[in-house]
């Protein structure tokens, strides 16, 4: 079972003359119900209004075919996130997120969500920003950390920290990045937490800390992998017509654990090295392209495993 810990957000998508479209977002959903997609068992650990947006989540993850058994119905209302998007389609987000339900984790519905069936815990983003549930998911990971049995998956996602100072921010992402063993995050992120610097040279100190591999996204340029003890690995994304970009770094994450998951390489009871000794380029190339496809199209709306599929023979 690949399980995603996190948010469940209402994006609010602008439509012109005052107008707004409703959409289940926010990056753990949006990996989760990529990952379902591309045929993974796949749980979403997440606390879901019982309010009329949190009916639509159940319906999206349903449909996915995302694992309910971790799902916890909650009283307070859904968060909001209203997303603004540019010339390019690349979004921009308002969030809305007092008192609501993702945030409010306690230690009781935390402790069974990593068990004998468990090969990853993915988390990041809001999840791991806002207390109280921060501060309880952490302690869960060191849990993880310490039990060796679950491969731990963090992708920043840096949201809410940037209201704050890039010191603030990157204590917080570090204390996460040392309990992972896999660390997705994108350059863009990269160059807020160290500004000045270059991103990937930012992210190859992570390598080794604690995680055994780290994935850096490069928007339209690719990505570029970072294993403990070998040579990074840079692959190109694919060309694809851009409609936007709402959600592509989670479709990427998706397709990521997907490929890694394929080959064997989830689950902590071994000794290290299965992630750095995969064939990475493979893996790139196969993330890159769920990415791409889900750009190709408007909203977070990651491909099917036959999709992907179908587009890999269009390549070859």
């Amino acid at each position: 079972m690949l399980t995603v810990l996190g948010e469940a957000i209402v994006d609010l998508v602008g439509e012109g003359d005052r107008r707004y479209t409703a959409h289940p977002g926010g990056s753990p959903l949006n990996v989760a119900v990529g990952l379902g997609r591309l045929g993974q068992p796949t749980s979403l650990a997440a606390r879901l209004s019982r309010d009329a947006f949190g009916s639509m989540f159940r319906e999206h993850l349903a449909a996915a075919g995302v694992d309910p058994r971790h799902l916890v119905s909650a009283q307070e209302p859904s968060t909001l996130a209203v997303a603004t998007l540019d010339a390019d389609g690349v979004a921009a987000y308002d969030f809305w997120t007092e008192g609501t339900a993702d945030w409010q984790w306690t230690f009781a519905e935390l402790a069974g969500i990593v068990d004998d069936e468990t090969v990853v815990l993915h988390t990041g983003s809001i999840a791991m920003e806002l207390e109280p549930g921060a501060g309880r998911v952490l302690d869960l990971l060191r849990r993880v950390r310490h039990a060796g049995r679950t491969t731990i998956s963090y992708d920043p996602n840096v949201r809410l920290a940037r209201r704050g100072s890039p010191d603030e921010g990157r204590r917080a992402v570090e204390k996460v990045v040392g309990l992972a063993d896999l660390v997705k995050v994108s350059s863009e992120d990269l160059g807020w937490l160290y500004p000045g610097e270059d991103p990937v040279l930012a992210a190859r100190r992570w390598a080794g800390v604690g995680p055994e591999l780290v994935v850096v996204t490069l928007g339209g340029d690719g990505a570029v992998a970072l294993p403990v003890g070998g040579q990074e690995v840079r692959r190109p994304a694919p060309p694809v017509e851009v409609v936007d970009t709402v959600g592509a770094g989670d479709a990427f994450t998706a397709g990521l654990l997907g490929a890694l998951a394929d080959r064997g390489a989830l689950g902590r009871t071994y000794q290290g090295g299965r992630l750095a000794a995969v064939d990475l380029p493979a893996v790139l190339d196969r993330s890159c392209l769920v990415a791409a496809l889900t750009c190709a199209r408007a909203g977070a709306d990651p491909p099917t495993r036959a999709e992907v599929q179908a587009a890999e023979r269009d390549l070859a």
